[in-house]
């Protein structure tokens, strides 16, 4: 932290010959259940962690922002006009990275707040194409950026629902709000219970003997708009077909008493979804008695889903995934994130963690012959000003 914290503040005194008004600090966020539910209506249970986006900014007295990517070694400049009409982005279209705090510029005003000009420079520890919401993060780090610049109110679920709204339109993902409500809204050493249709919430603290332990596959996410549409268009045609708003509001019961009527991949799909709602719905008791046990064994019924019935898995994810399994102090350990690639997160033993990395590592090297990342984490709080 204290490393990110002087490599963002050097580099902006290096980009603008000054100091920085504010230096930010957003999280990425892992799930620990509730995968591919959001989009239905569903309960999640993310963490905030310790890996996150640091952004060093001053309200500049330029007509145009200017960002600096470090570890992109990229520059840009926008202006509020260009970003809130959009002109000239055609024309003169920004890099991808940048779309995300321009896309956050245009969401702020198109909610009615000031976005004055911002000197700013970023960089960042969570992993990119991992599953932990580097964008989300780069969506709440800039929101938090902008408020402290302009000084306007806005709660930690507002900021959370413009970086959604951002991806969504501006960017042109059509992502549910979990990772930016992680992002914006955790507290250390605590889960994050979140009813995606009221937007609801709780905190629920995770016990104290307990590590969570992420591997990167070194296998990017390459879950496809159009694997992700399908499987998003399988889910409100089975809850069309079962007479249901939202596969929220199907009860596993009901479920399989009427799936023969549903078409077998979307039934399939379907399965997942209600399934894995009940989960989330059982995992806070769990975690609320200390369960660490039974929460694993929620934690593993999702991973064989998400293989089996979702279909989002890949052999390196179930390779990592089985290792863990059998590995000392293993609770329970599954695919986090999209799918096809990306990280798995575990739940271990906090006396066991380092002994747990290191062997995940070794065995996952030998079998698939790529070097994985592991990382010990902990639950953290959620961005804002630091």
């Amino acid at each position: 932290m204290d490393t990110l914290r002087a490599r963002v503040t050097l580099s902006f005194q290096h980009a603008f010959d000054a100091e920085p008004a504010f230096i930010i600090r957003a999280p990425g966020r892992v799930n620990l259940l509730g995968e591919h539910v959001d989009y239905n209506d569903g309960f999640v249970l993310p963490a905030a962690i310790d890996r996150a986006v640091w952004v060093a900014c001053s309200p500049s007295a330029s007509p145009h922002s200017t960002l600096v990517a470090v570890d992109l070694d990229e520059r840009v400049a926008f202006s509020s006009e260009t970003i809130l009409t959009k002109t000239d982005l055609n024309r003169n279209p920004l890099p991808h990275w940048a779309k995300y705090p321009a896309g956050v510029a245009w969401a702020l005003n198109e909610a009615g707040y000031e976005t004055p000009a911002l000197n700013a420079v970023f960089t960042s520890d969570v992993p990119l194409g991992s599953g932990l919401s580097s964008s989300a993060a780069v969506e709440m780090g800039f929101g938090s950026a902008w408020q402290a610049a302009a000084g306007f109110e806005a709660s930690a679920m507002t900021r959370a629902r413009i970086g959604q709204r951002a991806e969504n339109e501006y960017v042109g993902v059509n992502c549910g709000i979990m990772d930016q409500f992680a992002s914006a809204c955790g507290r250390r050493d605590h889960a994050l219970y979140l009813d995606c249709r009221s937007l609801e919430w709780q905190t629920i603290p995770l016990p104290g003997d307990v590590a969570i332990v992420i591997a990167d596959t070194s296998v990017p996410r390459s879950l496809s708009d159009s694997a992700y549409n399908e499987r998003r268009s399988a889910c409100e045609e089975a809850a069309r077909l079962l007479g249901a708003k939202s596969l929220r509001d199907v009860r596993v019961d009901d479920f399989h008493r009427n799936k023969n009527r549903l078409p077998e991949v979307i039934a399939r799909r379907a399965q997942h979804v209600v399934e894995e709602i009940q989960r989330a719905e059982q995992s806070v008791f769990l975690l609320q008695q200390g369960n660490v046990k039974a929460f694993g064994r929620l934690m593993n019924e999702c991973h064989d889903s998400l293989r089996d019935y979702y279909e989002v898995s890949c052999p390196e994810l179930d390779v990592m995934v089985n290792i863990a399994r059998e590995l000392d102090g293993c609770y329970g350990a599954r695919l986090t994130g999209a799918g096809f690639g990306g990280c798995t997160v575990n739940l271990v033993a906090q006396s066991g963690a380092n002994a747990f990395a290191r062997a995940l590592a070794y065995c996952y090297a030998r079998e698939i012959n790529k070097e994985p990342k592991v990382y010990i984490c902990r639950a953290d709080d959620g961005a804002g000003v630091v």
